[in-house]
């Protein structure tokens, strides 16, 4: 592939244009973080259950709050044991399985030549699952209905075999986590978007908030799009540009 003066002229033009516009979106999203830093700067932080429940009664507003989140009710099946906040039960089947793949060999001729073969392979796939969790929760001493609070993820709890080709695979939350809500203390409760910050204490909360990782995570998608629509405009036929 020949690349002219002229392409190069206009993917320097590409590239150009393509910063201007990276450097606007990152502008508006730099500002976005701002403004959500100054709502976390002004959020008070609480650390006692009397004072989680009166800034609750009194509609404080924007808050940290470290504290341990417990279940009320445990749950558990019966043939794995414990207890948890959430527990899943999963059934997987062993099957059988083929798929078509392609792959080179040498001729007669001593050329490589491309050919197809079945192949066949096996897996546990998703049957079937059953899922159990508690009414209640409570955080730093006062009690809530589950899901006011994000629950912490599943964790791997037990393989049990049924037989050679079914088992089943549990999948459970503990009954305690220690951590940091951040959440909006209004009319006797807390806001629906509250989010948890498992064995975080407020000050690491605080920072996860403020880090601006989305100004990074921008430049991380955009410079690798930027080079491949340069690369996509080499690979057309850009004839055109010599008229």
């Amino acid at each position: 592939m020949e690349i002219t003066k002229r392409e190069i002229i206009a993917s320097i033009v590409i590239i150009s244009l393509m910063l201007i516009i990276g450097f606007l979106i990152s502008d508006k999203i730099s500002n976005a973080q701002n403004d959500a830093n100054a709502e976390y700067q002004k959020a008070i932080h609480i650390e006692d259950t009397d004072l989680f429940q009166y800034g609750m009664d009194t509609s404080v507003g924007n808050a940290f709050v470290y504290g341990k989140l417990e279940t009320v009710d445990p749950v558990t099946f019966d043939e794995v044991g414990g207890q948890y906040m959430r527990i899943e039960k999963t059934e997987e089947h062993y099957n059988r399985h083929t798929r078509t793949v392609t792959k080179t060999r040498k001729n007669a001729n001593g050329k490589t030549e491309t050919y197809t073969e079945t192949e066949v392979y096996y897996s546990w796939d998703y049957y079937d699952s059953w899922e159990k969790q508690s009414k209640k929760i409570k955080f730093c001493g006062v009690e809530f209905d589950y899901g006011e609070i994000p629950t912490p993820r599943l964790r791997y709890i037990d393989t049990q075999n049924e037989s050679s080709n079914v088992r089943y695979v549990y999948y459970g939350t503990p009954v305690e986590h220690q951590g940091t809500i951040y959440t909006n203390l209004r009319d006797g409760t807390i806001s629906k978007d509250t989010r948890f910050f498992e064995n975080k204490k407020i000050d690491e909360a605080f920072e996860i908030c403020t880090s601006g990782g989305g100004i990074i995570l921008f430049w991380i998608i955009w410079i690798p799009l930027t080079a491949l629509l340069v690369c996509g405009f080499y690979y057309l036929d850009n004839r055109w540009l010599n008229n």
